[in-house]
């Protein structure tokens, strides 16, 4: 039988045909055309441009507080951080008062708004029917659409005198004499301050928390529950063991999410906080001010000079706040993932 194969004169067969024929069938790629590659580049660019953009624009807002803030940051330097005198009259300023109220209040909206959005959360994941899913969660998402003037009028026309008849003055009755917790409700129960405040912002962030929860909840596969439940696990094994250790990151950045915005709250914490800078003790029900109602009462009419510098202080400090906040949330995560290695 003789060979179908063209060989050289040595015998061999060759191998070149076979190689121009797979060469035809299979021409290779084109190269990348020059306007694909320029489109390319521009992306590129844009995408770094606007990253740039954004570090500048922080470093603007930062510099520029610093440079308003100069000539109270001169005066008081880190004794502005620790004085309770607010006297537009004297022109003495201190900034412990708004630096309290701030904290206190949004200290108190995570303690009440983070179990009640991870309940929501866990319910609308594991544990409710079909039908009520959607409607319920599309409500929750809608309270995030109410302007916080709205929370705000309705904290000081509604809810005040509802917290002021069924809370305070219960709580007062009951803890009348106990030491340290009589301290914490004392003074005049009208409805008004740091407590008030901290339960519409507990409001107000909720449905950020619970809608983030919600949806981190919803990206754990479907088959590391269903195992968990094959083995016998309950709803609460099948969450704190399966749900919540592949979630973490997503529901930390949702309660840093709630808690920047309770820090940044304007309008509903100055109806309801009271506005007043004096700090004469640590009682939830004493009427007090935060950063933000102060800088949204006074800057308006602070004239050029240690008024308006001393508020551009404030500004200051919440921004520095924000960026411990933000910077602690961070190295939490970092040492999550640290000590899941250690485990493995």
């Amino acid at each position: 039988m003789s060979s179908t194969f063209p060989t050289t004169p040595a015998g061999t067969i060759d191998l070149g045909v076979d190689r121009a024929r797979a060469t035809s069938a299979n021409p290779p790629p084109a190269k990348r055309s020059r306007s694909g590659s320029l489109a390319d580049r521009l992306f590129a660019w844009a995408a770094r441009g606007a990253a740039w953009l954004t570090l500048a624009l922080l470093v603007g807002i930062l510099i520029s507080l610093i440079v308003g803030a100069w000539p109270a940051i001169q005066k008081y330097g880190l004794g502005f951080l620790t004085s309770t005198v607010w006297d537009p009259v004297q022109d003495e300023y201190g900034g412990l008062v708004m630096i309290y109220g701030t904290l206190a209040t949004s200290l108190i909206a995570l303690v009440i708004a983070v179990p009640v959005s991870f309940g929501i959360a866990l319910f609308l994941t594991e544990l409710s029917p079909s039908w009520l899913k959607r409607p319920l969660g599309t409500a929750i998402e809608l309270l995030a659409a109410v302007p916080s003037i709205v929370y705000g009028m309705w904290g000081l026309l509604v809810f005040g005198p509802i917290l002021s008849t069924w809370v305070q003055q219960p709580l007062q009755k009951l803890l009348d004499g106990v030491p340290y917790l009589g301290a914490l409700v004392a003074g005049p129960p009208v409805g008004i301050g740091i407590l008030s405040a901290g339960i519409i912002l507990a409001i107000m962030i909720i449905p950020f928390i619970a809608s983030v929860m919600r949806d981190v909840f919803e990206v754990t596969p479907a088959l590391l529950k269903e195992s968990a439940y094959g083995l016998g696990s309950t709803t609460w094994e099948v969450v704190s063991k399966v749900v919540l250790p592949y979630t973490k990151a997503g529901v930390i950045g949702g309660i840093m999410l709630g808690l920047g915005r309770a820090l940044g709250e304007t309008m509903a914490v100055t109806f309801v906080i009271g506005n007043m800078n004096q700090l004469d003790s640590l009682s939830l029900f004493q009427a007090a001010n935060s950063i933000t109602s102060a800088l949204a009462n006074e800057f308006a009419e602070a004239g050029a000079g240690l008024h308006q510098a001393a508020l551009m202080y404030l500004g200051l400090v919440l921004f520095f706040i924000t960026f411990v906040v933000l910077s602690l949330s961070k190295l939490l995560l970092m040492r999550m993932k640290k000590s899941e290695g250690t485990k493995s």
